[in-house]
Parts: C-alpha cells; sequence; structure tokens
C-alpha cells in the first residue's frame, strides 16, 4: 500500500491518533519509542494482519483447504446429511458445501477496501484500545468498524454463489419452517446469511493469526518498526 496515500488521507485525524498512541506507548513503558514509530506501527501491523488474512482466503481453496476456517454445513443440515447420504444424495451434499465455502472465497475480497479504509480513519480512542488491549486488540479493531458493511457486501456474492445449489433451496424453505418449531437457531434460517457469517468469522479469525503471529515474533515480520513497536510490548 502506498505510504503517501496514508498521509495525504488521514490529516489531522491521524495527528490526533498518533499524540494518543504515544501517550498509552509512555503508560506501557514503551518510552523509547518516538510519537511517529509509534503511529507508524500500529499502522503498519493492521494494514499488515489484514492484507495476509485476504490475501490466504481469498483465494482458490482458501477457506475449502483450511480446516481452521472451513465453513461446514449449518448444524440442521449437518446433522440431516448421514441420512440424505445413505439416500443417495451425497453428490448434493458435497456441492453445497462447496458452494459455500466457494462463496466465501469470492468475497473476501471485496474486504480489502473497507479494511484499508478502518485503518486510514483510526481515532484517538481507537489507538488506545489497540495498545492498551491484548492480543487480539488489533483483530477486535476490525470486527467493530467492519463486521456490519462488509456482512451487506459479502451477501450479494453468495446469494449468487449458492442460489443455483438445489439443495441450498431445499434447506432454505424447510429451515424456515423450522425456525418456528425450535429445530434451528433464527440465525441459521437461510444459508446465504450463515455463510456471509461464517466468512466474516473466517476472515477475522485469520486476522487474529496474522496478529499473533507479529506479536510472537516482531523480528520475524521484516519490519523494523514493527519489530522495535511490538518488541517492546513483549
Amino acid at each position: 500500500m502506498n505510504r503517501r496515500q496514508f498521509s495525504s488521507a488521514s490529516g489531522s485525524a491521524l495527528a490526533l491518533a498518533t499524540m494518543a498512541a504515544w501517550r498509552q506507548a509512555h503508560a506501557l513503558g514503551l518510552g523509547d519509542l518516538t510519537q511517529r514509530e509509534a503511529s507508524l506501527g500500529l499502522r503498519a501491523a493492521l494494514e499488515r494482519g489484514a492484507l495476509a488474512a485476504v490475501g490466504l482466503l481469498g483465494k482458490p481453496g482458501g477457506f475449502l483447504d483450511n480446516p481452521k476456517v472451513r465453513i461446514p454445513l449449518p448444524g440442521f443440515l449437518a446433522d440431516a446429511s448421514r441420512f440424505l447420504r445413505a439416500m443417495g444424495r451425497g453428490q448434493q451434499v458435497d456441492e453445497l458445501e462447496v458452494a459455500m465455502n466457494r462463496a466465501a472465497e469470492a468475497a473476501v475480497p471485496l474486504a480489502q477496501e473497507l479494511l484499508t479504509h478502518a485503518v486510514k480513519s483510526m481515532t484517538v480512542n481507537d489507538a488506545k484500545k489497540i495498545l492498551a488491549g491484548g492480543g487480539t486488540s488489533v483483530t477486535d479493531f476490525f470486527a467493530e468498524k467492519t463486521r456490519a458493511p462488509l456482512a451487506e457486501r459479502f451477501l450479494p456474492v453468495v446469494t449468487r454463489a449458492t442460489e443455483k445449489v438445489e439443495l441450498a433451496e431445499k434447506y432454505n424453505r424447510v429451515a424456515g419452517k423450522a425456525v418456528g418449531m425450535g429445530i434451528v437457531k433464527k440465525e441459521d434460517a437461510a444459508i446465504e446469511p450463515y455463510v456471509t457469517r461464517k466468512s466474516l468469522d473466517g476472515l477475522y479469525a485469520m486476522i487474529g493469526e496474522e496478529e499473533k503471529k507479529i506479536r510472537q515474533d516482531p523480528a520475524g515480520s521484516g519490519s523494523a518498526i514493527l519489530r522495535k513497536v511490538f518488541g517492546s510490548l513483549q
């Protein structure tokens, strides 16, 4: 990402965020860092974790071949899958599971713009929470700022990918009725919102994985700024 774009887009808000981050850094015993280093370290961690997660997930196999984020069939359908396979409909079950994960892989690249915007829009309070927070504070920041708008972007992509699968339509029809009987959770009443939610869960989970790597081994990040800021936090 072009750092000059950060400078031109951030203006006074980032200046305030820099001051806040520096004050918080002192409170945490990071007095050897400059104001600029504290701010750049935060932004570098935000950007690196987000873009790495998008790159890992937004490709063929990003979800389907990764057991950490692979999207399973919703509970009601997962329970019924053995019966469906015994009835000779295993191919339809597999087709739906593949379609769900391919949908997530297709949707994730749409997250890059909003994740980047969240970094540029980092406020004073955001900087304080990230520096004072625990090992998932960066992940929490992204989830808080982007989950709702990303759900809106992901849903149409997921819908296009699953609407052609016959079993998805049948699931929606049956699950919609089952909700009223307490058999299916309301949030799992349709495939499309279920896959959208799981796609976002996977995205934030992978951002969390990248954040842990940076915090645990800042020297291995390849960034002098990250080494200095997060190395001091250890």
